[in-house]
C-alpha cells in the first residue's frame, strides 16, 4: 500500500478512541413517540431513484449505530446515497427490535452508493476506519453487543486485499498502540434495508438526545479530520 493512501487516516484514527459519548450504555438509542411518523419533508433532500442508483457501485460497512454511520458516509464526496440496514447474519428479514436487542447475529450496517470516478473503495475504507474505534470488541461507544461490532464487507478478492492491507498498515504503524483491531473482514452476501424511519435519522431528528450527544459529536470529529473528503454542502 502506498504511504500516501495511509497518511490522512493516521492522523484521524489517533483520535478514534475519544470519538464516542460515554453516556447511555446497554440500551437501544431512544425512539420518541413521533419517530415513526412522517418526518418534515422540508428537511429531506431529493432522493435518487433505484434506477439512478443502479449506475453506481456499492460498499457495505458496520461500525456501531447506523444512525451515526449513515450520517458520516452521507457527508463524503462521491457518495450518492447511504441506506441504513442489517447485514452479517443469517436470519431473514430482521427487524430493528430483533437486531437491536441481540436476537439475531446481524449487525447494524450501511449500504453506500458511490461513484468510483469520484472516490475509490480504498478511500471509503479510510473513512470507515477513520470514523470509529475498530479496537472495541462488540461495541462502539455507548452501544454494546455484537449488533454494534465493526465489520468491513468485501465483494471481490481485490476489495478483501485492500481491507486486509490497510489493517496491516494500521497495525504496523501502531495507530492504536498495541490494541488489536477487532474488525471482521466478511464477504458480502445480503443486506436488509432497515425500516423507513431509520433512514436519514440524524437529519430528520436533530433534537433526539442520542443524536445530539453521540451522533453529532462523532460526525463533527470525523469532519475535523477528513475535511478534504467532505461534500461542499455537508451539514
Amino acid at each position: 500500500m502506498k504511504l500516501v493512501q495511509l497518511t490522512l487516516l493516521l492522523g484521524a484514527t489517533l483520535l478514534a478512541t475519544s470519538c464516542q459519548s460515554k453516556a447511555k450504555k446497554n440500551i437501544l438509542p431512544e425512539l420518541s413517540d413521533t419517530t415513526k411518523a412522517t418526518v418534515d419533508k422540508s428537511q429531506k433532500t431529493e432522493k435518487l431513484t433505484p434506477q439512478q442508483l443502479d449506475k453506481y457501485e456499492t460498499a457495505y460497512f458496520a461500525s456501531g449505530c447506523f444512525w451515526c454511520v449513515e450520517a458520516i458516509f452521507e457527508s463524503v464526496k462521491g457518495v450518492k446515497e447511504v441506506i441504513s440496514g442489517y447485514a452479517g447474519g443469517t436470519q431473514k428479514n430482521p427487524t430493528y427490535e430483533q437486531v437491536g436487542y441481540g436476537k439475531t447475529d446481524h449487525a447494524e450496517a450501511v449500504e453506500v452508493y458511490y461513484d468510483p470516478k469520484e472516490i475509490s473503495f480504498t478511500q471509503l475504507v479510510q473513512v470507515f476506519f477513520g470514523s470509529h474505534d475498530p479496537t472495541q470488541l462488540n461495541r462502539q461507544g455507548p452501544d454494546r453487543g455484537r449488533q454494534y461490532r465493526s465489520i468491513a464487507f468485501y465483494k471481490t478478492e481485490e476489495q478483501k486485499k485492500i481491507i486486509e492491507n490497510y489493517m496491516k498498515a494500521l497495525t504496523d504503524q501502531k495507530v492504536y498502540d498495541n490494541d488489536p483491531i477487532t474488525t471482521e473482514v466478511t464477504k458480502h452476501t445480503i443486506f436488509y434495508k432497515a425500516e423507513d424511519y431509520h433512514q436519514d435519522y440524524e437529519k430528520n431528528n436533530p433534537n433526539n438526545s442520542y443524536i445530539r450527544n453521540v451522533s453529532v459529536p462523532r460526525l463533527n470529529r470525523f469532519k475535523e479530520n477528513f475535511g478534504d473528503y467532505l461534500k461542499v454542502d455537508a451539514h
